[in-house]
């Protein structure tokens, strides 16, 4: 120690300058051997790899077995009358149309789910079918539009409204109320007497067999179908009820007044006996088969139209 105090240092401060020597020597050292990148684990490499691959190999994988998928869908769609899809397509009408997307979307998907879903056992019929249909759709339009659509509503002051009514006793499916509201639209009743059971807007189902026709139909509910009868046979208007009696006249030989109201029955147990009673007539439409009877919807519309008929002849 007494050359260290000749120089005026103490041993710990020898100390700390010895070890700050050592450390910087070190550290110095490790920087110049430091790898300049980590190691990749070799399954993200191969993964980075992949996402690298380019936008043709992503297709081809998207698209793999398309030629299969055509020549099973070209054969689910021959069967259905359609033998000549290239031709088809080829036509102005269908260039870019839906069933063209829907074809092309099949054969060539754009996605891995896409190419899953259109890999599923019995995909191809379900896709054949809808294209079949958006095939007779764009026929459909392209050959006479007005025929599948509305009038326009410009129009609706010369709708034409004929002095029938529609007296719905008990009815219970919405599914059949919805059919004969539309049929009533169709035929120009002045209104819908829902009674008893039978629903009425806004239910859904109904709503949704009506195909938007119950807006414009005149509808109201009565608790009760006798009550009904009666007030409209106050108001001068004869009622006939729909029914297989002993006492119904045969449809092709009855002679229907003006004005008229037709009264339908419940699905299972038919019209009424007291509302029979009331009646001013009864008439059954008559059956070839074994059942007496066809739904109700069926037979409101054959009722409506014969009536019509009926009038129009005798006017």
């Amino acid at each position: 120690t007494a050359p260290l105090r000749c120089i005026g240092l103490s041993l710990p401060r020898v100390l700390m300058l010895l070890v700050d020597s050592v450390l910087s020597s070190f550290l110095a050292s490790a920087w110049q051997d430091k790898p300049t990148a980590l190691p990749m684990n070799p399954q993200r490499a191969t993964m980075c790899s992949a996402s690298r691959s380019t936008a043709s190999d992503e297709v081809e994988k998207f698209t793999e077995g398309s030629t299969r998928r055509a020549v099973s869908l070209r054969s689910e769609l021959a069967s259905r009358g359609l033998d000549d899809m290239d031709a088809l397509f080829q036509t102005p009408e269908f260039h870019g149309s839906a069933a063209m997307r829907t074809y092309n979307s099949f054969v060539f998907p754009k996605s891995r789910g896409a190419l899953a879903n259109a890999e599923k056992p019995g995909r191809v019929k379900t896709i054949a079918q809808s294209i079949a249909f958006l095939v007779r759709e764009q026929r459909a339009n392209n050959a006479a539009w007005l025929r599948n659509h509305d009038r326009a509503l410009s129009e609706s002051a010369r709708v034409v409204q004929n002095p029938l009514h529609l007296i719905l006793d008990n009815v219970r499916s919405a599914h059949n109320v919805g059919n004969l509201f539309r049929a009533a639209e169709a035929a120009g009743v002045v209104c819908v007497h829902a009674c008893g059971i039978t629903p009425t807007p806004p239910e859904p189902k109904l709503l949704k067999t009506a195909l938007g026709s119950a807006k414009f139909v005149r509808y109201e509910h009565c608790g009760s179908t006798l009550r009904t009868v009666r007030n409209l046979k106050q108001k001068g208007v004869a009622v006939w009820a729909c029914e297989t009696t002993a006492r119904s006249v045969d449809l092709r030989h009855a002679k229907l007044p003006r004005p008229l109201a037709l009264v339908l029955g419940n699905e299972l147990i038919g019209v009424d006996t007291e509302v029979l009673e009331a009646c001013d007539g009864i008439v059954e439409i008559p059956m070839f088969g074994i059942k007496n009877s066809v739904n109700v919807a069926t037979a409101g519309s054959v009722l409506m139209w014969e009536t019509l008929r009926q009038w129009e002849h005798l006017n």
